[in-house]
């Protein structure tokens, strides 16, 4: 099969190695494709700490597919059922996931490329922040995710406050519910606008969906007293400093909604499943580039640079 093998910082080789055979519990995936996460850029970039080269397909895990082949013990899967998996080395032809990690996509999903551990992630993230109707939400950071969460606070009844850099994304926000819009510039400026549109008290939820030092620090400044300040975001490239004195006096609570147990990641997926299936979310508008195998670096740049009108690159086989 053919795999993407990462041989230093920014440089990818596409080399034909062997095809995993599957083991007791396990099955193996003729994949469709995969989803490119933002978590993939700093090994691309080169950390001190990253290892060369990686195993074949290393850094893919929003894979989708196909069951090609079944090791001992396997019920429920058979030969040709589609499924969403939560798998590890998904830049690849073909990969292994294990049975309980795995999701059949029913036939109302047919032919649609499904990413399942983002919108699974979505899911869980959503669940966690205990969003009901009535709340005002402020979201920081609208890509892929910032986006999912802005459809499924408004649709719950949520008024949705979107902050985001890109005039793409704000006009994204306003398509996926936002009810208001603030440009990610002034940090001031932001505070004193949502100030201005909660009447001085500020959000019931804020959720942090960027990974980076400001925005976590403007999330805590645009939670109200007693609110719940919700990181989504992907926070790897080193230790963060938090206004703890902010945080007690308004006495905030902190939800890092990272999940780390694979069947909450499951879980997550299954009701993305169901949720995308009834028609209740539609995320196809949410993958904006497609990129072949061989592409793989074209599409972790894309990631990076996010040129006008990028939100989310697949890689499809």
């Amino acid at each position: 099969m053919r795999a993407a093998v990462l041989t230093g910082p920014g440089q990818i080789e596409i080399r034909e190695v062997p095809r995993p055979e599957p083991g007791p519990g396990q099955v193996r995936l003729r994949l469709e494709g995969c989803g490119v996460c933002a978590s993939n850029l700093t090994p691309w970039a080169g950390p001190e700490w990253m290892q060369y080269p990686t195993e074949p397909g290393a850094l893919g895990h929003e894979a989708w597919g196909f069951v090609d082949a079944v090791g001992a013990g396997i019920e429920g899967f058979s030969v040709g059922d589609r499924v969403v998996a939560l798998s590890y080395r998904s830049y690849a032809e073909y990969d292994l996931a294990e049975a309980d990690a795995i999701v059949r996509l029913p036939d109302a999903l047919a032919g649609q490329p499904f990413p399942g551990e983002p919108l699974g992630c979505a899911m869980n993230i959503f669940r966690r922040s205990e969003i009901e109707a009535g709340q005002t939400i402020a979201i920081i950071g609208i890509g892929f995710l910032g986006a999912l969460l802005t459809k499924l606070a408004s649709d719950a009844g949520a008024r949705v406050i979107a902050i985001s850099r890109r005039p793409y994304s704000l006009d994204l926000a306003r398509r996926m519910g936002a009810a208001e819009t603030i440009a990610m510039e002034d940090h001031h400026a932001i505070i004193e606008r949502v100030k201005e549109l909660t009447g001085g008290t500020f959000c019931d939820r804020v959720i942090e969906a960027v990974g980076k030092q400001w925005p976590l620090d403007l999330a805590g400044e645009l939670t109200r007293e007693r609110g719940k300040l919700i990181v989504a975001g992907y926070h790897q490239d080193g230790p963060r400093q938090v206004n703890m004195w902010l945080w007690n006096w308004r006495g905030i609570d902190v939800i890092n909604a990272h999940e780390r147990d694979p069947k909450v990641y499951v879980h997550g997926m299954r009701e993305a499943v169901d949720a995308i299936a009834s028609g209740r979310l539609d995320p196809s508008s949410l993958y904006t580039h497609s990129f072949p195998l061989d592409r793989l670096g074209e599409a972790l740049d894309a990631t990076r640079d996010r040129p006008d009108g990028f939100l989310k690159a697949l890689v499809t086989y």
